[in-house]
C-alpha cells in the first residue's frame, strides 16, 4: 500500500500522470463475534482462552479500479454492497485486508453528515475543528470562514450548538467546509440527499467547478438519475464485488435492470 511518505516520482511511474486513484486487488474482511461481550476485559480474556468464535464477512472482494483526474465517478449498489467501505479505503480511514491503494493529492471526505463534528460545539467552532482535522491552521480557516458560512446559508445559526441543527443544516455545513478547502479528491457518500433541492443544485454546480479545475469526485448515490447526470463513469458493487464498470449510463442501466 503506497503512502504519502513514499516518493511522488515512484508513484507517478506506477500510475501515470492522469490517474488520481488506483485500487489493486482490494479486499476488506470483517470479523464478527458470535457472542455479546459485556466488557472489553471479558473479550480479551476469551480471546486469550481461544473461546471467541467469529464469522468472516468480506465487505470487498478483489476490487480493481482506476479513477482519472477531473472525473466525477459514481458508485452505485444496494445497502451493504460495500460502497461506504470502498470510500473509507480511498479516504485512508480503513486499511484493506489485502491489496494496494494509491491516491494522489489532498482528500476531503464527506463520508456521512456529522462526521468530524462535535454536537455540543457551535457551528463556528466546528468549522475550525474540521479545518484542523483537514490540516489547516486557525488563521487559514479564519480566511475561509465567511465563505463557508455564506455557502452553507446558516447565517445567525452559525453560533448555535450543532445539536440544534437539522440534518440538512449539518449536511450544508459539512459540504461547505469540505469543498472550500479545494481538495484534489472529494468523497461524497449520499450526504447531499438530505439537502433541499436548491442546495443540491448549488452543490452540483460546485462539484462541476471542481471537475473543470481538475479535481476528482467520488459520488455514492442510490439515485441513478443523479449518477447519469453528474458522473462520467461509474461502478456497480454487489456484495463487495464489481458487477459493472463503464460509462455512467451503462452502469446505471445495468443496476436498474437488476433492481426491478
Amino acid at each position: 500500500m503506497l503512502t504519502r511518505s513514499e516518493p511522488a516520482a515512484a508513484a507517478r511511474r506506477e500510475t501515470g500522470s492522469e490517474v488520481t486513484i488506483r485500487l489493486e486487488n482490494i479486499s476488506v474482511r470483517y470479523r464478527v463475534s458470535h457472542e455479546r461481550m459485556g466488557t472489553f476485559k471479558e473479550y480479551i480474556i476469551r480471546v486469550l482462552q481461544r473461546r471467541v468464535n467469529h464469522d468472516e464477512f468480506w465487505a470487498l472482494r478483489d476490487v480493481n479500479l482506476e479513477v482519472r483526474k477531473g472525473e466525477v465517478f459514481g458508485i452505485v449498489g444496494r445497502n451493504g454492497a460495500g460502497k461506504s467501505t470502498l470510500l473509507k479505503v480511498v479516504a485512508r480511514v480503513l486499511r484493506p485486508t489485502t491489496g494496494r491503494v494509491w491516491v494522489r493529492g489532498r482528500i476531503a471526505p464527506l463520508l456521512e453528515f456529522g462526521a468530524g463534528f462535535h454536537p455540543e460545539l457551535t457551528g463556528r467552532e466546528n468549522v475550525f475543528l474540521n479545518g484542523t482535522l483537514l490540516g489547516f491552521s486557525h488563521r487559514q480557516m479564519g480566511e475561509k470562514f465567511q465563505r463557508i458560512v455564506d455557502f452553507a446559508e446558516l447565517g445567525e445559526f452559525i453560533d448555535a450548538p450543532l445539536r440544534t441543527y437539522s440534518s440538512g443544516m449539518q449536511a450544508r455545513l459539512g459540504f461547505a467546509i469540505a469543498t472550500d478547502v479545494k481538495p484534489d479528491v472529494l468523497i461524497v457518500d449520499e450526504v447531499l440527499a438530505v439537502g433541499d433541492e436548491a442546495f443540491q443544485r448549488k452543490s452540483a454546480a460546485r462539484m462541476e467547478e471542481f471537475r473543470e479545475q481538475g479535481a476528482t469526485v467520488l459520488l455514492v448515490s442510490h439515485n441513478t438519475a443523479t449518477v447519469k447526470k453528474m458522473c462520467q463513469r461509474a461502478v456497480w458493487l454487489n456484495h463487495g464485488v464489481v458487477r459493472a464498470l463503464g460509462t455512467a449510463e451503462e452502469v446505471a442501466a445495468r443496476y436498474h435492470e437488476a433492481s426491478v
